[in-house]
């Protein structure tokens, strides 16, 4: 199936965030012509887990066409649809990128990034040494069922709602709301803030 898109227009007014979260001068978007808002949901349950989120924040960081502009705090997550203790739990964060890969090729990216950390498809709710999401690029629609957009399971997701609107207090998810709106209806249980851990944007 060919993916439909439709883009909107961009806002550019850039919302404040919390002290506890550094964010990149805006300097850094002059080496990017053009580039969109993309969010991405990154978690871990084996392994070091704060370490492979840090190197997948690298790794994107390195990428040719993405700058990495904000990263979240850490959350622990109990593993979702699967039966309590039968998994680790999860290191769950999010990042803000400025992109200018298409939606297809940062999908591409994510999943590279994924293989380099060792990540195994076998079981659909399987544990993992590293899950990356695209959540949303800037305001695409596509429900191409290679890569949806926004994410289909975002708007009730804890451990992705909640790191978001750390970093991005005032942010939207396309076709579903305010961000803040969205973390208020859903439980939070099983989901906790991790103060004493800390990914590190990259420099």
């Amino acid at each position: 199936m060919t993916a439909s898109f439709t883009q909107g227009p961009i806002d550019p007014t850039v919302q404040p965030v919390p002290a506890s979260v550094v964010a990149q001068v805006d300097a850094a978007d002059t080496t990017l012509q053009n580039p969109k808002r993309a969010v991405l949901s990154l978690g871990s349950n084996l392994g070091n887990r704060l370490e492979i989120l840090q190197g997948a924040i690298d790794a994107l960081e390195d990428t040719p066409g993405v700058r990495v502009k904000a990263v979240s705090p850490v959350y622990e997550t109990e593993p979702w649809g699967v039966e309590p203790g039968s998994q680790p739990s999860y290191y769950n964060a999010v990042v803000v990128l400025k992109t200018t890969l298409p939606p297809s090729s940062l999908l591409e990216r994510a999943h590279a990034v994924e293989e380099a950390f060792n990540r195994v498809r076998d079981e659909h709710w399987g544990p993992r040494t590293l899950d990356v999401d695209i959540v949303s690029y800037a305001d695409v629609t596509s429900d191409d069922p290679n890569l949806t957009l926004p994410h289909p399971r975002a708007h009730e997701r804890a451990f992705v709602l909640a790191p978001w609107h750390d970093v991005d207090p005032g942010a939207q998810l396309p076709g579903r709301g305010t961000v803040a709106d969205l973390l208020r209806a859903v439980t939070r249980e099983g989901v906790e803030a991790r103060g004493d851990l800390e990914l590190r944007l990259p420099e």
